[in-house]
């Protein structure tokens, strides 16, 4: 059976890692994801101090950054390793979702980003979401997936999802986060967020987990047969 490359591109907290994670497993693909590379350069960019604002401290931080998946043994998923060191959930944290978007939005970390997904997705057979998949990194994927939701869902889910680690967190700071992220996603100069011509629109708002996942694997299924 020949495999493909799937993308899943779309806003923040549409439910794009999940059923990025959910299809890889069921297809036997490898789950790769893209937001935890751009997250992990944030993560090591803050803790040495790195101005990003200096073009050449940049570049220079960059070579000192080695990033690859290791599949988790009891999750069967794949986690982000920064210089060996696993940063899967360290990454998570809010002060990296605040920074993120600036820190992605430079054309040097994009341009490292890109090259090891390049590498990564070479064999095929893997599922990869972000923002820029399907029109920058693999304009020529098999099956593209762009996910959207109504922004008052995409504020309690990721509100959800931060409390178990953080209770003092609040509505209105992840409200203000992810409009901000939006802003900056979709009007950056570098690969800015937007629906690739051929990709599928998958909304969410009122769909069950298990509900996103019939849908994206009987598209998956259609293009592996060649339909």
């Amino acid at each position: 059976m020949k495999k493909i490359i799937i993308t899943i591109d779309g806003w923040s907290s549409c439910g794009k890692s999940t059923l990025a994670k959910q299809l890889a497993k069921t297809l036997g693909y490898v789950y790769i994801d893209s937001g935890a590379m751009y997250r992990a350069v944030t993560l090591y960019f803050l803790r040495n101090h790195i101005d990003w604002t200096d073009k050449k401290e940049v570049q220079a931080a960059l070579k000192e950054v080695h990033l690859d998946f290791r599949v988790n043994e009891k999750t069967e998923v794949s986690e982000i390793y920064l210089n060996d060191e696993n940063v899967e959930y360290v990454i998570r944290d809010l002060v990296i979702a605040e920074k993120v978007s600036d820190i992605a939005a430079i054309k040097e970390v994009r341009t490292f980003a890109v090259a090891q997904q390049h590498k990564l997705g070479a064999k095929k057979g893997i599922v990869m979401d972000g923002r820029d998949i399907g029109t920058v990194v693999f304009p020529k994927a098999e099956l593209k997936i762009f996910m959207t939701a109504d922004s008052a869902v995409r504020v309690e889910r990721r509100f959800k999802e931060l409390y178990e680690k953080n209770p003092n967190v609040t509505i209105e700071e992840i409200k203000n986060n992810l409009e901000m992220r939006d802003y900056i996603d979709s009007n950056r100069e570098e690969s800015p967020l937007r629906k690739a011509d051929d990709a599928i629109l998958l909304d969410s708002t009122h769909l069950t987990e298990e509900q996103q996942l019939l849908k994206a694997l009987a598209w998956a299924k259609e293009r592996i047969k060649g339909k």
